[in-house]
């Protein structure tokens, strides 16, 4: 009769098929084979799973993937080339954030992956640039001009000129006869309406445009029509910054039933996929989201704590004790006047509770001189930390510096505009003094953050992994995949009505050599 210990053995043991025999006198563990596999009756079959079975095949051929593990974009290049890095060198993909930069620090930052990463996998963001979209088109020019075929598109509302600029450039047809895009997109979205847009052809109006502008070819606008503006779509539900809050467990079979529709309506060649991000965080999340059929999972939050990080020590520390209502939603400075928002940490910071006071001044009020002279000297002595005029002067210098004269034009005429421009400011350098680790500016630190973070957290409770200068992007990952193996090969014997003990289901984080050495 086999122990309970030896029961938790074979669980763990993924790599290896097991028949689990129900006998009278208990449970035997035999491996399968053709005769006792068709002679046995009360019999628990557990297969062998990898953590490079998880996902979709084809996802991962696309991608020049050995595992279906995205570690995505965070803004300001918190997601750092080192981060990007280690994961194109352990079978996975990365995306470099490049939101939020100059094109120089992202024109440097694809130099660097392309001579160290070579032929391995590694992608760039893009993230949809409302206030300025000449800084979109600049942004995919740069990644035409530097061969960089693969893209995250992140808070895109509606497919923009630019985004179909890179999709298309380039598309034509092999001595087969296949369509060949060199550009693959990778789309992040919580939103339905966004996603069919994603998974439809690319806008035939905007297909002139380019067209008439000489960007594209007329074969290639006719080519067009025949692909999907992304092959892959991230379903992003509760995640770290721009977010919608989206619960996991309804927005992934929503994405899933959508590709199917979008399949049979476009009869496309190349099968579409459907990722989940947004609270993956534990072996049982990880499980959960292949289980229901995601094609890959992508990380965010539990990242930014990471060695690779390119954030500071001090936001690291806090990001390693957050728990799951350490997180609030504020305003974002990229969409500010529209009310969107993004999740942000709140343990150790003042910034949600700041934020969220100079959007209800803006709402309220038309112009700063408006505000109550209470309200005034609160800003410009705690948040601007300088007079409403200064920070304005400051603010208008960024603008013409990045050639965005009609801004300034329009903030000087029009008050509320102004203050919305000086509001934004504050809200833009939060997450650069975040970063940076300003010690005078601790209180007003954003931190883009999900409930996954505490999940995580207490999860690595007690293990190497808790202190956050142990975390290493790429064997948080191997941990995560590992232990969804053992998670669903649980699930599957308990499927067939075996009870199992306590601690067969549940895996504790491993170093990666470890891991590598077992499994």
């Amino acid at each position: 009769m086999t122990s309970q210990l030896d029961l938790v053995k074979a669980i763990h043991d993924i790599s290896r098929p097991q028949l689990l025999i129900k006998n009278f006198d208990g449970i035997h563990i035999s491996r399968p084979s053709q005769s006792n596999m068709a002679s046995l009756s009360d019999q628990i079959y557990v297969p062998a799973i990898r953590p490079e079975s998880l996902g979709d095949s084809g996802f991962k051929r696309r991608h020049g993937l050995k595992y279906a593990y995205v570690a995505g974009a965070m803004a300001n290049g918190i997601a750092s080339t080192a981060l990007v890095k280690t994961m194109g060198e352990n079978g996975m993909v990365g995306f470099f954030g490049a939101g939020g930069l100059s094109l120089s620090q992202i024109k440097t930052a694809i130099l660097e992956l392309k001579e160290g990463l070579g032929d391995k996998p590694f992608g760039f963001n893009l993230i949809h640039s409302l206030a300025d979209p000449d800084h979109e088109m600049a942004t995919v020019q740069l990644y035409l001009d530097h061969g960089v075929t693969l893209i995250s598109a992140a808070a895109f509302m509606r497919i923009t000129l630019p985004l179909v600029y890179y999709r298309v450039k380039g598309i034509h047809k092999n001595n087969q006869g296949d369509i060949v895009t060199p550009n693959r997109i990778i789309a992040k979205v919580s939103r339905i309406e966004v996603a069919r847009q994603f998974f439809a052809p690319p806008p035939e109006k905007l297909l002139d445009q380019l067209v008439e502008q000489q960007m594209l070819t007329s074969d290639e606008a006719m080519l067009a029509a025949q692909i999907s503006m992304a092959q892959d779509i991230t379903a992003e539900a509760d995640s770290g910054g721009h977010t919608d809050n989206r619960p996991a467990l309804a927005l992934l079979p929503t994405f899933i039933a959508l590709k199917n529709e979008a399949m049979a309506t476009y009869n496309f060649k190349t099968p579409l996929c459907v990722g989940l991000g947004g609270g993956i965080a534990t072996p049982e999340s990880a499980s959960a989201a292949f289980s229901m059929g995601a094609a890959y999972i992508l990380t965010g939050s539990i990242n930014q704590a990471c060695v690779e990080a390119g954030i500071c020590e001090d936001v690291k520390k806090l990001l390693s004790q957050a728990e799951q209502a350490d997180v609030a939603m504020a305003p974002s400075a990229d969409m500010f006047e529209i009310g969107a928002r993004v999740q942000v940490l709140k343990r150790g910071t003042l910034f949600p509770v700041r934020a969220e006071k100079l959007y209800q001044f803006y709402k309220s009020y038309t112009c700063f001189a408006d505000l109550p002279p209470a309200a005034q000297k609160e800003i410009e002595d705690k948040y601007l930390l300088t007079s409403f005029d200064a920070a304005w002067q400051s603010t208008r210098d960024f603008f013409l510096s990045r050639g965005i004269q009609q801004e300034v034009d329009r903030a000087e005429q029009n008050p509320a505009h102004k203050m919305a421009l000086v509001f934004r400011s504050y809200l833009g350098q939060s997450s650069r003094w975040a970063i940076q680790g300003n010690p005078q500016r601790k209180m007003d630190y954003q931190v883009w953050c999900g409930p996954a973070m505490g999940a995580f957290n207490q999860w690595a409770k007690g293990s190497f992994l808790e202190p956050h200068t142990n975390r290493f992007a790429a064997e948080i990952a191997m941990n995560l995949l590992t232990g969804a193996c053992v998670v669903t090969r649980a699930a599957f014997a308990r499927a067939q009505g075996l009870e199992l003990p306590a601690g067969a289901g549940l895996f504790s984080p491993m170093p990666l050599d470890d891991i590598l050495k077992k499994y």
